[in-house]
């Protein structure tokens, strides 16, 4: 029996300010695995996971085609409805609250009548545990993402979106990074927004590339990254171009 993808962009338009961003775009994520958004800066991809969460910015509007998460149209759906559907986001400034304790940045992610799932995101994250009461502005980057991250795993989410979990992170911490999101992607789909091809290679199972605001290839994440000459004409850089460890 085929499974269903959880979510279907079919022919999504959205205008911002007067300009059309994005052009057509469809895509599918399947209900397991890893699928990355890939594309070169400023090409519609963080305007497109946007446009599916609601979030476009003022001037800006999905003007045709369609978003269904999980069998239901969600196009045009506030965004704090998407989010109770079962949908987590760790944006690409990882959006903590400086002031707040790591405790209570992730207690405002709860959700209520939603099941919290602290002893996964201890067991992934055992770094925020022990720093369960310090001020999240104090934390290195790495550390910031990680709550980012976790925010998204407290609940019980069908699908997790992450914009560029490890842009501006150290080797190391990149690796790291990987390593999380590849055990999370054992229990939830992800919808990837990554430069870093060695994360790509390790984690993902299929891409989607946008280009000028339109899907310009969609299909194996590995076949696409082993294939040099397509790779560099459709993200600018080799396949074997690494941002860093994974």
């Amino acid at each position: 029996m085929t499974v269903p993808p959880i979510l279907r962009v079919e022919g999504l338009d959205v205008d911002i300010a007067g300009s059309r961003i994005l052009t057509g775009v469809t895509f599918e994520v399947p209900a397991t695995g890893v699928t990355a958004l890939l594309g070169r800066n400023g090409v519609g991809k963080t305007t497109t996971i946007r446009a599916v969460l609601g979030l476009l910015p003022d001037g800006g509007r999905v003007t045709a085609g369609r978003v269904t998460f999980a069998g239901d149209d969600i196009t045009h759906e506030p965004t704090h409805r998407t989010v109770r559907r079962g949908i987590g986001y760790a944006p690409e400034d990882r959006g903590v609250f400086a002031g707040l304790t790591v405790a209570e940045n992730l207690a405002l992610a709860e959700r209520p009548g939603h099941e919290h799932r602290y002893d996964l995101v201890h067991d992934l994250f055992p770094e925020l545990a022990a720093r369960r009461d310090q001020r999240a502005g104090t934390l290195s980057g790495g550390q910031q993402q990680m709550v980012a991250l976790a925010r998204t795993l407290l609940n019980d989410n069908t699908l997790v979106v992450v914009d560029e979990p490890t842009k501006g992170l150290a080797p190391r911490v990149v690796t790291e990074a990987a390593e999380v999101l590849e055990r999370a992607a054992e229990r939830v789909p992800l919808l990837l927004v990554e430069q870093n091809l060695a994360v790509v290679r390790r984690l993902a199972r299929s891409a989607v590339v946008l280009d000028a605001g339109r899907v310009v290839h969609t299909g194996d994440a590995r076949g696409l990254l082993a294939d040099t000459a397509r790779t560099t004409a459709l993200l600018g850089v080799g396949s074997r171009t690494d941002h860093g460890a994974a």
